[in-house]
């Protein structure tokens, strides 16, 4: 993996992150979604650092995977929490250490801050393996569990 490389999103890469999001959509939860929101919203993240901020696994130039990091404030903490969301690494480069490589990336981004105090993300309950790649890197679960109210139409 030595000529991977791994950089902050950019407006030329919302295709193809808008592309491995919907891949991802239907991979992991049978769900077919629409590409014009997707397209909205990835353009708003590419725009708006506050919203997150994506990145993006490089191989010979060519985009082989991408993350998006958004940010939760802790007041318990005074600190920010720095979720990873929307994984996606193509099926050819999987299990060849592409996710662990943006994992660093984050982790090295967000010691840098300053202000962040912890990396958090959340997995399908069947995804074993992704639950066992981020074991391996020193994440653990916690006692909390997610619950949501979704308003969003094409959210179904």
């Amino acid at each position: 993996m030595d000529k991977l490389s791994t950089r902050k999103g950019a407006i030329s890469d919302i295709e193809i992150i808008v592309q491995f999001q919907k891949n991802m959509a239907l991979e992991t939860e049978e769900r077919i979604l629409l590409e014009s929101s997707i397209r909205s919203g990835v353009t708003e993240v590419i725009g708006d650092e506050q919203k997150g901020t994506y990145l993006v696994a490089e191989h010979e130039g060519k985009i082989i995977g991408s993350l998006l990091i958004t940010y939760e404030w802790s007041d318990w903490r005074n600190g920010w929490f720095w979720w990873i969301q929307s994984v996606y690494v193509k099926k050819e480069w999987r299990r060849k250490g592409v996710y662990s490589h943006l994992y660093d990336e984050v982790k090295k981004l967000s010691l840098n801050e300053g202000n962040v105090c912890g990396i958090r993300l959340y997995v399908e309950k069947e995804n074993k393996i992704a639950q066992t790649v981020y074991k391996n890197l020193g994440m653990y679960d916690t006692k909390y569990l997610l619950y949501e109210t979704e308003f969003s139409e094409d959210a179904t």
